[in-house]
């Protein structure tokens, strides 16, 4: 990933996703719906070229880095939550979330294109 960021490139405005856990009537814990957690401002970094991105436009998916600032909320996002795109209203998987070296930053890895229920 490039060593650059800065606020200018953090347009897109994301919000974060997680299911509740609600009763089933039976005295049952199940996943519920989607609900959304924050908002906050990101940069789509689109990866060319590489195996899985090619793989994934085969599978009509699409890869690519989502990068937010690192703070307390954003630290709690979590492999099994959703991003919503909130101008496009697109839902991404993320996949997997990993720290830049200044630890001001989070690139998040993720699918788009795939159904989350």
């Amino acid at each position: 990933m490039p060593a650059k960021f800065g606020a200018g490139r953090m347009i897109e405005l994301v919000a974060f996703d997680k299911r509740g856990d609600v009763d089933d009537g039976y005295g049952n814990t199940v996943t519920g719906d989607w609900t959304e957690q924050f908002r906050e401002r990101a940069e789509f970094v689109f990866i060319r070229g590489s195996e899985a991105v090619i793989a994934g436009r085969l599978e009509s998916t699409e890869s690519f880095v989502m990068r937010i600032y690192s703070n307390a909320r954003t630290r709690t996002i979590k492999p099994d939550w959703q991003a919503r795109d909130v101008r496009r209203g697109e839902s991404y998987n993320v996949l997997t979330i990993e720290e830049d070296k200044s630890r001001a930053v989070l690139d998040l890895w993720i699918t788009s294109n795939v159904a989350t229920g």
